[in-house]
């Protein structure tokens, strides 16, 4: 038996993937950011804050991960 059985290889992964996984990801929470601020009164909860909050957070988690 050879001594790399068992071991796991790590890739970064396709980045188109991870662009995707990132603009799902951002877009979730960017809704529930947006929902509880127009819950309390702050924001309107729109299509057009959701996708700016959504964009704002991809952007920036692209930007920490590069």
């Amino acid at each position: 038996m050879s001594e790399d059985a068992g071991k796991i290889e790590w890739s970064e992964g396709d980045p188109r993937v991870l662009f995707v996984m990132n603009l799902v990801l951002s877009t979730i929470f960017a809704t529930v950011v947006v929902y509880g601020l127009s819950y309390a009164d702050l924001a309107a909860f729109s299509v057009v804050n959701v996708v700016s909050a959504a964009l704002v957070l991809t952007a920036l988690t692209y930007l920490v991960t590069k």
